[in-house]
């Protein structure tokens, strides 16, 4: 029974952890924000969490391959001689 109740707990402070994520606009999803409240219950500090996620969602994502590059992948594909 105890252990029912430890995860229910842990269910509704997900909930409002991600309530208040949503109200805070972080951008961070339920299973994000889990991995990094399991982190800080492990030890991890949050404000360095913190910083480390604010890095990561500064950076630039990968480059979108160019029209050129998709087309010449696509025929390279359709005649594998070239």
């Amino acid at each position: 029974m105890e252990s029912a109740e430890a995860a229910r707990n842990a269910k509704e402070t997900l909930e409002l952890a991600f309530q208040m994520s949503n109200i805070l606009e972080t951008g961070l999803d339920r299973h994000t924000l889990s991995l990094l409240i399991a982190l800080c219950d492990r030890g991890v500090n949050p404000e360095a969490l913190a910083t480390l996620v604010r890095e990561i969602s500064q950076r630039p994502g990968p480059p979108a391959p160019s029209a050129a590059a998709t087309s010449s992948a696509s025929s390279s594909r359709a005649n594998p001689r070239q």
